[in-house]
């Protein structure tokens, strides 16, 4: 499987448990340390932890060793790296806050039409 073909699968899993506003960024140009962000946000604290435990196990599944993780459900921001794909998890505010999106703003975002309506 490829990466972007990664990228998608990882935001079929967030999307399976409820994940908004799920983007994909193909940074590989303007980066030295990854080729994609996954980012989405939940709703709660809860169910950002839901969305990074089903993330871990799915990736794990799929022979996909995560090399880091970076905080909890609490703090607002989940970060999980898997080495070429990043996965960034907020709940709405922190997203907002943070605006990865700007950030990265010169890279492309790939189009991800969520399944469940």
């Amino acid at each position: 499987m490829t990466n972007r073909e990664l990228s998608f699968e990882i935001a079929k899993i967030l999307d399976s448990k409820k994940a908004q506003n799920i983007t994909i960024i193909d940074i590989a140009e303007k980066s030295g340390f990854a080729d994609y962000f996954v980012i989405a946000d939940a709703g709660n604290a809860r169910l950002l932890e839901a969305l990074a435990d089903e993330a871990e196990d799915r990736m794990a599944a799929l022979g996909e060793d995560m090399h880091h993780k970076e905080g909890i459900g609490e703090t607002g921001w989940i970060l999980l790296d898997f080495g070429d794909i990043i996965i960034n998890l907020f709940t709405k505010a922190q997203r907002d806050h943070y605006n990865i999106e700007k950030v990265w703003a010169d890279c492309d975002r790939i189009e991800y039409e969520a399944e469940r309506k």
